[in-house]
């Protein structure tokens, strides 16, 4: 059996949980591998469906598949007790050519599971297979497998093709590896958790001429120059100095040759916020400013604003709950005391906005970092993450909830 790093084995392998999941752990990162060697984009996770799917069909679960084109939803019932509890992983990776040399790289080119979406689906999948078989629970549980995360698409798919419709939850669960923290570290934050995410394009359009003879031109190089210096100003004098912005200048792209003033340029920025007020002000500001640069220099701006997905609020009692359920699964020493929010975006925050719950973290130790093409996903943190879920499950569903 593959040897687990020393920071996570926090119980003993007397606990029936850690021992029910050791028992199929080298099959689960067997599977891990595969999904890694195999990777596919947004809502193209036919494969990766159908291998969920079926492993989840063989263990008895009621499968439904098809929904957002390849999510998959998974119910257990047990018992007679009236409540139930969502728990989501997500299926797809993303475009970069892996650089990671490892013997199960993905097969194919220029897609890789540089985020962990395939630690998630066998982390949920080791926790499924031993509420199966194991589980200590009364209520209904529905498994969440989701497709085409990374785009920002499917959870606001698999809603308005009615998953809490059709699949009713109380609370609804997710999680996600964190690079940087220590290998099964679990972190919880209450409220804002990660933060919303926009993109636009900015096009500056001047009048091209020789270089020799910039002053018959409307140089658009100088304008966007000049907008990306001004920018900054956006989150310095516009954005209160005790809440997060972000604008990012990702991309730029003007001209071909050194004596030559281009036509235009084009910009690609993309805005990060906790709060729905700053998000605002920053689309209002960014329009406002790129316009008014391109004028000041006699050009002209077209900015098309794409407003992506929501910050990621978690609920604060469903945060609470989540929390105690680590501390006493494995003990303070494992819980991330002060966690703080994270910049990037979930569009898991559109499941938060449809029903309670929460979005919590686990270390993923010393990696690479996510979107990278040399990282991996630390399949020593698959045991304690599945037992986590299955603690969570059966306490959320205790069998005295009536």
């Amino acid at each position: 059996m593959t040897t687990m790093n020393a920071i996570i084995k926090t119980a003993s392998i007397s606990d029936p949980v850690e021992r029910g999941i050791a028992a199929y752990l080298d099959e689960i990162i067997e599977l891990r591998h595969d999904l890694h060697q195999y990777p596919e984009l947004a809502f193209q996770e036919h494969r990766t469906a159908k291998k969920v799917a079926a492993l989840l069909g063989d263990w008895g679960y009621e499968v439904t598949t098809g929904i957002a084109g390849t999510g998959v939803v998974a119910t257990l019932r047990r018992g007679d007790g009236n409540r139930s509890i969502g728990i989501r992983a997500d299926m797809d990776a993303l475009p970069i050519e892996e650089a990671t040399g490892l013997d199960y790289a993905s097969s194919n080119p220029g897609v890789m599971h540089a985020c962990g979406h395939d630690g998630h689906t066998s982390i949920l999948l080791a926790a499924a297979r031993y509420l199966a078989e194991s589980g200590s629970f009364s209520g209904t549980l529905r498994l969440i497998f989701q497709p085409a995360e990374e785009i920002g698409a499917g959870a606001r798919k698999m809603l308005s093709e009615g998953l809490f419709d059709r699949f009713p939850v109380d609370a609804v669960f997710g999680l996600h590896n964190w690079p940087g923290v220590p290998a099964g570290q679990f972190g919880f934050v209450a409220g804002p958790a990660m933060a919303s995410v926009d993109k636009a394009v900015i096009r500056i359009v001047g009048k091209g001429g020789h270089g020799a003879e910039p002053h018959r031109s409307v140089d658009p190089v100088l304008a966007s120059a000049s907008f990306i210096t001004a920018l900054q100003s956006v989150v310095s004098r516009n954005i209160d100095p005790q809440e997060m912005a972000v604008a990012t200048v990702g991309s730029i792209h003007a001209g071909s040759a050194s004596n030559v003033i281009p036509e235009s340029v084009e910009m690609k920025l993309t805005m990060r916020a906790y709060n729905e007020e700053v998000r605002a002000r920053l689309q209002e500001r960014i329009v406002a400013l790129a316009r008014a640069q391109a004028e000041s220099f006699g050009a002209m701006a077209d900015v098309d604003y794409r407003l992506g997905f929501p910050a990621l609020f978690n609920h604060a009692e469903e945060t609470d709950f989540a929390r105690d359920v680590a501390l006493q699964a494995f003990g303070p020493s494992v819980v991330e005391a002060n966690f703080r929010p994270r910049t990037a975006s979930e569009d898991f925050a559109f499941l938060l906005q449809a029903k309670p719950g929460s979005y919590l973290f686990v270390g993923n130790g010393d990696s690479a970092p996510l979107h990278s093409a040399r990282y991996d996903f630390n399949d020593a943190i698959i045991a304690p993450a599945a037992r986590y879920w299955v603690r969570l499950t059966e306490t959320f569903l205790a069998n005295d909830n009536g």
